[in-house]
């Protein structure tokens, strides 16, 4: 089991899609979040699947497969919030501390009844969107929340690499050849 540190740790249920994953572990990688993923998942974990899949940031990130959501509860005791287009609940509306699990469920299916009852009453969220709308990208609905989480923990761990560059961008040994 590797020693998580501070900082929010990211729980994904059953995720189904490896590029969502690949995102969202490039961002736990960029962002100091512990990323926990709930098996059975939808693709296998090999090193050519996973850079094939856009998960190639897994040796910066901090990621652990758990057999069963009991075996995650057992090893994230820290408080639990859940997401889900239905509740009532922004994310916005919560102060995040270090240890606190987010818990998304897969990408067709959303949150499995056994993670929803694993979820303390009020600590059920939801990302604001327009009428009508279904759901947000998986990844994009977790970098959202772990955004806000390590913003309001004043961006704890963050780098010197204040020039403001979010994309693929080349190193600049890359334009010395």
């Amino acid at each position: 089991m590797v020693g998580y540190g501070r900082g929010v740790h990211v729980l994904l249920v059953h995720p189904e899609i490896a590029p969502n994953t690949g995102a969202i572990v490039r961002l736990c990688a960029n962002t100091g979040a512990a990323l926990h993923l709930v098996e059975p998942l939808g693709f296998v974990l090999d090193d050519a699947r996973m850079r094939r899949g856009g998960l190639d940031y897994h040796e910066a990130a901090s990621m652990t497969v758990h057999a069963s959501l009991a075996e995650a509860q057992a090893a994230l005791p820290g408080r639990w919030f859940g997401f889900s287009s239905r509740s009532p609940t922004s994310y916005v509306d919560v102060e995040f501390d270090d240890d606190d699990v987010l818990v998304f469920g897969a990408e067709r299916a959303g949150l499995t009844d056994e993670a929803t009852v694993a979820i303390p009453p009020g600590q059920m969220l939801t990302i604001p969107m327009r009428p009508g709308n279904r759901s947000i990208n998986l990844a994009n609905a977790v970098s959202i929340v772990v955004y806000e989480a390590w913003r309001q923990r004043g961006f704890e761990g963050a780098g010197p690499n204040s020039d403001g560059l979010t994309s693929e961008t080349l190193l600049t040994a890359d334009f010395d050849s």
